[in-house]
């Protein structure tokens, strides 16, 4: 018996998933990154603040006195999910965006902090309460890589400029 070839859910991405992807990384406010635990070299996941800088980047404030700032600065490969489900429905249904990415820290001495700081203050108002503190980094995120899926059977590989 011969099997029949197993086609690969994942497509490359039409325009319409394209548009997709770039509402739902435009619209996101929060975002679950994974990263790689330094001392357990095991997974770990937390919920973070995520918004874009003024180039269209993808870009966090992080205090070092959460566990992912030390497990960033020492495997800046990460993983990033932003899409919420809808208020009814099967969670799984509703569309979600994963990027990989490549974490870069801030310097608080970078000439494109000011910028970068005014700019995140217009979209997460309330970090005006931390985003000075010596402790917190803004954070960007290369992404590599981005995958959505946008609900049952629509899977695609999205080129990351297109975001």
């Amino acid at each position: 018996m011969t099997e029949t070839p197993r086609r690969d859910p994942v497509q490359p991405a039409d325009p319409a998933a394209i548009q997709q992807a770039r509402d739902l990384y435009r619209a996101a406010r929060h975002a679950a990154l994974a990263y790689t635990d330094p001392d357990s070299a095991t997974p770990g996941i937390s919920r973070i603040a995520f918004g874009l800088g003024p180039d269209g980047k993808a870009v966090t404030l992080i205090s070092s006195l959460a566990p992912h700032f030390p497990a960033l600065k020492a495997q800046a490969a990460c993983a990033v999910m932003v899409g919420e489900p809808g208020a009814k429905g099967d969670p799984l249904t509703h569309p979600r965006l994963m990027l990989r990415a490549v974490a870069r820290f801030l310097p608080h001495d970078d000439p494109d902090r000011p910028a970068l700081r005014a700019h995140w203050l217009r979209d997460h108002p309330k970090s005006a309460l931390y985003v000075d503190f010596v402790d917190f980094a803004f954070v960007t995120l290369d992404v590599t890589q981005a995958l959505l899926n946008g609900g049952f059977g629509r899977a695609h590989l999205v080129p990351p400029e297109t975001l």
